[in-house]
């Protein structure tokens, strides 16, 4: 028997592979609203990183996530992140 396939994604701040289920899901919704997706369900263009501030920290500096959405995002928007990612820990 086949062992069952592990989706893998890069963590945008790292740049490391992680297992999916591993990382925190950045979605932008087709109204073009960008917010955490803990879930790993809405509907949209999604973009992982991982679990700890310092990663997002990463991704923010880089604009990772402004080159994955093709769209700009406000600071307000990554601080609410860092909030839910804090409140998950």
């Amino acid at each position: 028997m086949k062992p069952k396939k592990i989706p893998m994604r890069k963590c945008t701040g790292c740049g490391e592979m992680f297992d999916k289920r591993t990382l925190v899901r950045v979605v932008k919704s087709p109204d073009g609203e960008v917010s955490l997706d803990l879930t790993g369900k809405k509907s949209g263009r999604g973009a992982y990183v991982c679990k700890n501030i310092e990663c997002l920290q990463k991704a923010r500096k880089k604009r990772a996530f402004e080159r994955a959405f093709d769209t700009a995002i406000d600071d307000g928007v990554y601080d609410k992140m860092e909030e839910e990612i804090k409140n998950e820990q």
